[in-house]
């Protein structure tokens, strides 16, 4: 069955033509106008990915507010801006929403596909029946990557997909550090140094918001991140 995107963006023609190219590599698109149709929509039934733009008609933070409301629904439900708007600020702002990824308009068609099959990728892997890694447990955490789940002291950590695999990926080789091209590889995904920075920043908050003392993700400056030994 073909995977379900959905675009939310204010401008017909851009929306036109985004929906156009993703149905042209044989995706199933529905795009929205506005931020409360495609709530409503959402409500009886989630895409695979969605695409949300920042500015949707006189809703300035719309995309924003959708982003939140998204995230109620779904913690894993992967959600991407692409927005004309590329102040670092909006960026930032995205992820701390819970966004995988931030893009800007500017990106090409044909990158912005590579995109979206890697993502897809990442989600058809979870799907597939795991071997004895599916399952790691480093002290106080537990990993089950056939059900995409990730427990701190036996309490659930909400984890965006993205965020999922860049634990999985320092967690499975403690005390090693992983460069961002490592961690990139790892997600199968492509982001850039800020937005690999801002996801470490709020996979830690949530786990210091279990644990106040959570300390077990360690910034190598100048080399990356690890996961610390027991």
């Amino acid at each position: 069955m073909a995977k379900r995107i959905a675009i939310v963006e204010d401008e017909a023609a851009i929306r036109e033509n985004y929906a156009a190219a993703f149905r042209r590599e044989g995706y199933s698109v529905d795009a929205f106008e506005a931020r409360q149709p495609a709530l409503d929509a959402f409500g009886v039934r989630l895409p695979d990915l969605v695409f949300i733009d920042i500015n949707l008609k006189d809703d300035v933070e719309g995309g924003f507010e959708l982003c939140r409301d998204l995230r109620a629904l779904s913690a894993d439900l992967p959600i991407i801006f692409l927005t004309a708007r590329d102040s670092e600020f909006d960026a930032v702002s995205g992820l701390r929403l819970g966004a995988d990824d931030y893009l800007t308009k500017d990106i090409s068609l044909p990158h912005l596909m590579a995109r979206v099959a890697a993502l897809f990728r990442r989600m058809d892997a979870l799907s597939k029946p795991q071997g004895p890694e599916g399952r790691i447990t480093r002290g106080d955490l537990t990993i089950d990557s056939e059900r995409m789940t990730v427990h701190w002291q036996e309490h659930a950590v909400g984890l965006t997909l993205t965020e999922f695999w860049l634990v999985h990926a320092m967690a499975r080789y403690p005390g090693h550090v992983k460069n961002r091209q490592q961690l990139m590889d790892a997600a199968q995904a492509v982001l850039d140094d800020n937005t690999i920075t801002s996801h470490v920043k709020r996979i830690r908050r949530k786990f210091v918001a279990i644990d106040a003392d959570f300390d077990a993700i360690e910034t190598v400056y100048g080399m990356g991140y690890r996961w610390l030994s027991e």
